[in-house]
């Protein structure tokens, strides 16, 4: 019998580094799998489809939320954002670890239904470093920026509700800081409660 995978919440202020850290991730635990997001924000330039995220209309995105296709959804400086719930029960039921890299109000949603989740925050090393990175994009506008560092500060009074707090001042040492949460997460005496009991039987 497959021991279910364990479902995974990251989450961080836009700019944090949550996407360069969980690039590292993948490649260093073959058994971690990424939630494709939806979202009705326009792509950004090196963006694909169904890469980075299902980029829908709005009009797409409501018809699935609004018929139980999204395990959580959001609203995040004027576009929507949610999580298709067909891949991660596929995943988990075989073993895979499922990450969600989503904003906090997603992240919220998601702990609600899905009590056994691992809620981990990414930090960034100051709100001065914040700010430069996302100037450091040159995507953004002065207007967009100004907004991110705004929900920024809102987001960072949340960190203290996830289960972890990670700090991104390395991206390699914040990855294997993650790996360490997954251990000790699958030692823990709830999640083998199962072979446990599977021991009893034969003893």
């Amino acid at each position: 019998m497959t021991d279910k995978g364990l479902l995974v919440v990251l989450s961080g202020p836009s700019g944090a580094g949550k996407g360069t850290v969980m690039k590292a991730l993948l490649k260093r635990n073959s058994n971690i799998r990424l939630s494709v997001s939806a979202t009705t924000r326009a792509p950004r330039p090196g963006e694909e489809n169904g890469r980075e995220y299902h980029f829908l209309s709005r009009e797409e995105f409501l018809r699935l939320s609004n018929s139980g296709g999204m395990l959580e959804s959001a609203c995040y400086c004027g576009n929507f954002y949610g999580t298709p719930t067909a891949p991660i029960a596929r995943w988990t039921s075989e073993g895979r670890d499922v990450f969600l890299e989503i904003e906090v109000q997603g992240g919220a949603q998601v702990e609600r239904k899905r009590p056994d989740t691992v809620s981990i925050f990414i930090l960034p090393p100051s709100l001065e470093e914040l700010e430069h990175r996302l100037r450091g994009r040159g995507t953004e506008t002065e207007e967009t920026v100004r907004k991110r560092l705004a929900t920024a500060r809102k987001e960072l009074t949340a960190a203290e509700k996830y289960d972890y707090v990670v700090v991104n001042d390395s991206v390699d040492r914040a990855a294997e800081q993650i790996c360490g949460i997954l251990n000790a997460e699958k030692c823990r005496s709830f999640r083998n409660k199962r072979k446990i009991e599977r021991m009893l039987k034969h003893d």
